[in-house]
């Protein structure tokens, strides 16, 4: 699914539904993803207003993953993940 910052609402609705889906209350998916209750209500509700940082910490504890598409691959890309300039 793309994402863009003018359907975010739509990724609130995933992140919800995905929390429900796994039986979890928001207070236990904060703990499973270590992030506060409060974050889990507002990356349901207004996610364009958390961190992508966090958002991605709440998706990945989820068993969610993210997929970025449209950078080229090339041996400066490689270096740069393993944490070299």
């Amino acid at each position: 699914m793309l994402f863009t910052p003018s359907n975010l609402l739509m990724l609130a609705h995933h992140l919800t539904v995905e929390r429900k889906r796994q039986g979890l209350s928001r207070a236990q998916a904060a703990a499973v993803c270590n992030v506060s209750p409060s974050f889990i209500r507002d990356a349901e509700t207004e996610p364009a207003r958390c961190s992508l940082g966090r958002l991605l910490q709440y998706m990945t504890g989820l068993g969610l993953s993210v997929e970025v598409a449209g950078w080229s691959h090339s041996a400066s890309d490689d270096s740069e993940e393993q944490g070299h300039p």
